[in-house]
């Protein structure tokens, strides 16, 4: 019988955690959410973020500015952040408008409260397998989860598909560091279902509804499915179809359905789910270990400040 890999059981499980040891603090972590313009999307993202916060007794800050807003204004509100000792953690939601430099404005973020682990420090850190690396959240969330239920890394056969900077490479590196042989796939690779085939753990991270088959997968694997596609409700998933956003920000997965629209990710959840040994729902997967992991990076980044 397949197994489902619940995030939302060990969401919980890691809440339980950190809201002990927030408990235990001499003062409470803070995040602050940076969000460009008033994307109903992302205003689900981040309402599922302050939620989580607020469940684990950390302080959670969303700051909203115009989508207008110049990227030298911009950077000067993260380089006061950076130099406020009370403020642990700053993550800026993606996406942000086109006029503006996504990757300048990241990496503006000190890589001691980046808890995202997307500046070019914490990213350089994953690639030299440096153990003070915040690993980005996404990707933590995946590996948590496979721990959580056990299911080995070394030595284990890994193909990701997708190579973006979000997920897809800081993934395929984490398990090349926990000793897994890994594959990276994408829009070029040729015969993908050979490739798909032959993987112990196959991770998705597309952002195209049913990219996955039940002819791509074999017996005994584990699909991790890190994909989310907004649908409109009528839409069929027997069929190729297209998401009304795209490739929705890997590092702030919703964990519910917004409303009047449904989640599902790059798998055929309901013919895949048929034939492999282990796999992640959509919603219910990889959204909720991706919240959780952002907490824990803040309590990380927090003891390293305070420490000191």
């Amino acid at each position: 019988m397949t197994q489902i890999l619940d995030g939302r059981i060990v969401r919980d499980k890691i809440a339980q955690d950190l809201r002990s040891k927030i408990l235990n603090l001499k003062s409470r972590p803070k995040l602050v959410i940076i969000q460009v313009g008033n994307l109903p999307e992302s205003n689900t993202y981040i309402r599922q973020k302050v939620l989580f916060g607020e469940k684990i007794g950390a302080i959670v800050k969303h700051k909203r500015f115009d989508a207008d807003i110049t990227q030298k204004i911009l950077i000067n509100e993260l380089l006061t952040m950076n130099n406020e000792p009370s403020i642990h953690g700053i993550i800026v939601q993606l996406p942000i408008s086109k006029h503006l430099d996504a990757d300048v404005v990241i990496d503006t973020i000190s890589p001691q409260k980046d808890v995202d682990g997307l500046t070019s420090t914490n990213l350089k850190k994953l690639w030299e397998n440096k153990t003070s690396a915040i690993i980005p959240a996404t990707t933590k969330g995946v590996l948590t989860l496979l721990d959580y239920y056990k299911i080995p890394i070394p030595c284990k056969k890994v193909v990701v598909i997708g190579r973006s900077s979000l997920v897809g490479k800081p993934t395929a590196l984490a398990f090349l560091n926990r000793d897994a042989t890994v594959t990276v796939c994408h829009s070029e690779t040729k015969n993908l279902k050979l490739e798909t085939k032959n993987a112990d753990i196959l991770v998705i991270a597309v952002g195209k509804p049913n990219l996955i088959t039940k002819d791509h997968v074999s017996k005994n694997q584990v699909v991790i499915d890190v994909g989310i596609n907004v649908l409109p409700p009528q839409a069929k998933l027997g069929v190729q179809v297209q998401p009304l956003l795209g490739v929705v920000p890997l590092q702030a997965k919703p964990e519910t359905e917004p409303p009047a629209r449904r989640l599902v990710g790059d798998v055929d959840f309901e013919n895949v789910s048929k034939v492999v040994a282990a796999i992640t729902p959509v919603p219910g997967g990889i959204g909720p270990m991706t919240v959780a992991s952002l907490f824990q990076n803040l309590l990380i980044a927090y003891e390293n400040q305070v420490s000191k």
